[in-house]
């Protein structure tokens, strides 16, 4: 059984398709928080495309001269169906770009920082003293630049157009509340990747969180960011101990399991499912939540 379904679930994780869901998976959690209709349909198109497109020109800006050699299973697949990836990257960026024109003139703007960042992270579109280089190569910022994309992506784009469509209307202080703790959620999520990829990122000279204060450190420091997490989701809107505190405090505590089990468990598997997966287990169980009286 395994072996059947395997191809298909390869398929799912290195192609970048279930981080795409997962991108709508986080706006679908900030409209589910706002208490807005998740009607904003183009906004959750875009996210899917987008994610997989800036995911995959990532993968192809950081490919190995020998990808088969390589010691991730991540980058072998990805680049054994390259003909496959490249089509469904450039198809990704043409159904991008009709979209853009759909949202809100702030939301525009947002999506154009957004590119910036994102394909600056791992292109070499920088340059000092005749070496190029990409944002994940400035010490400490890698795990700091996908957290803002995503917190952006995931929580001002909905917020933003919900408003526009006059779904909801938030309090500055309720926006930057649920700003910042989806930052350091996601922050704290992004940590291990680094742990796990500690000795690559030595070598490439990249300074993550990891390779500048230890390993120790970093798992203590992603379960200081969770504990600070709670202490935003409980005064979110001033809710207290609502059934959506529950909700997201049942998938935090998860989370810091799943980030204290990181430390033996290497496998891809783990990180890309299950890890990554918190981000789409986060809205199931918050829908779940709202039918219990």
């Amino acid at each position: 059984m395994k072996t059947f379904f395997k191809p298909f679930f390869d398929s799912l994780l290195f192609s970048n398709l279930f981080m795409a869901l997962c991108a709508v998976a986080q706006a679908l959690v900030t409209l589910q928080l706002i208490g807005a209709r998740p009607t904003t349909y183009p906004l959750f198109v875009l996210l899917f495309v987008s994610t997989i497109f800036t995911y995959n020109l990532n993968v192809f800006a950081g490919k190995p001269k020998e990808p088969q050699a390589s010691p991730f299973l991540r980058v072998r697949w990805f680049f054994k169906h390259n003909k496959v990836m490249v089509l469904i990257t450039i198809i990704s960026g043409i159904v991008l770009m009709p979209l853009f024109f759909l949202l809100s003139p702030v939301s525009q703007i947002l999506l154009v920082f957004l590119s910036v960042l994102s394909i600056g992270y791992g292109l070499p579109i920088f340059s000092i003293r005749g070496k190029k280089f990409g944002l994940r190569s400035v010490p400490g910022i890698k795990s700091l630049m996908i957290a803002l994309v995503w917190t952006v992506s995931g929580v001002l784009l909905p917020i933003f157009e919900a408003e526009r469509a006059q779904l909801v209307r938030l309090s500055f202080s309720d926006e930057a509340i649920l700003f910042a703790k989806r930052f350091v959620f996601i922050f704290a999520l992004t940590i291990p990747f680094d742990i796990r990829d500690l000795f690559q990122d030595s070598i490439e000279g990249v300074k993550t969180i990891p390779v500048i204060f230890g390993e120790k450190k970093a798992y203590l420091f992603c379960q200081a960011l969770l504990a600070i997490y709670m202490v935003l989701l409980f005064l979110f809107r001033g809710n207290g101990f609502s059934p959506d505190f529950f909700a997201l405090g049942l998938t935090t505590i998860l989370t810091g399991w799943l980030i204290f089990k990181s430390e033996w468990e290497k496998d891809e598997y783990y990180y890309f499912f299950y890890m990554d997966g918190i981000l789409i287990l986060q809205y199931v169980i918050l829908l779940a939540f709202k039918f219990i009286p």
